[in-house]
């Protein structure tokens, strides 16, 4: 692992009373890397990912962006959880993608992309105007940005989601299975927009059921089941000759 980490996460765990989800994972994200999270449901994926940013407190552990602890400050010499206003900054070097697209049916698209930069970054109406087209140029919903919400398909929505999570202009970019939601027929436009950003260079940490697509678009992988870290490694490496048993046989149930 780099020294050189982007993000650094170690010792994670996380547990909702007697059932233990994650079970003390660690890896480290590097600059401009992508890396994909496959798994079962319920190997703990998403909850991984959602400690990234403390939308789930994690029992235990460490999360360092850039050398900065997530989520916890000092205070006289002890750690304390961070309220939800402190997290803020941090949570903005992060943009996050759900599977459901949580835009605000009130707002137009422009408005949705835009609403975060106003309120969080101050930026002033043409400032934020200017940022939000620009992001909506980049997931190719331009032509979109005065409609409603309720106008668009499901793979419009994701992508608009996609654009509000670009404009906080994040150090990296979480996708939680952001094509789950999705009609078969939608999956693609979304797919090929992470593709294009993955061709920037930005750094990606990606929960995904696409097996093909993290094949060929993230840099490694890391095959999660039990709350561990099975197996980790080079993207086609990984997924074309796994050499654990239990990746083998998760594979072998995925048409890829």
């Amino acid at each position: 692992m780099s020294g050189d980490a982007l993000l650094r996460v170690r010792g994670l765990t996380k547990t909702y009373g007697p059932l233990e989800v994650l079970k003390g994972i660690d890896f480290d994200v590097r600059a401009g890397e992508k890396i994909a999270l496959i798994g079962p449901s319920g190997s703990g994926k998403s909850t991984c990912l959602r400690c990234m940013n403390f939308l789930e407190t994690p029992t235990s552990g460490s999360i360092l962006l850039e050398g900065e602890r997530v989520g916890m400050r000092l205070s006289d010499g002890r750690e304390h959880a961070m309220s939800n206003r402190q997290l803020a900054p941090q949570r903005a070097q992060m943009g996050m993608v759900f599977q459901l697209f949580h835009l605000w049916p009130h707002l137009s698209v422009l408005e949705n992309v835009t609403i975060a930069a106003r309120k969080v970054r101050g930026l002033n109406s043409a400032q934020a105007r200017e940022l939000g087209m620009e992001m909506l140029a980049k997931v190719h919903m331009s032509h979109c940005a005065q409609a409603s919400p309720s106008q668009l398909s499901g793979g419009q929505q994701q992508r608009v989601a996609i654009a509000r999570a670009l404009a906080q202009k994040p150090r990296l970019m979480l996708f939680d299975e952001p094509t789950s939601a999705l009609d078969p027929e939608l999956v693609h436009e979304v797919l090929k927009v992470i593709e294009e950003l993955a061709a920037e260079g930005r750094t990606m940490l990606l929960v995904t059921h696409e097996i093909g697509f993290a094949r060929d678009v993230a840099d490694r992988v890391m095959f999660l089941d039990g709350g561990v870290i099975v197996e980790q490694g080079e993207a086609r490496a990984v997924i074309g000759d796994p050499q654990e048993a239990r990746t083998r046989s998760f594979l072998k149930q995925i048409r890829h």
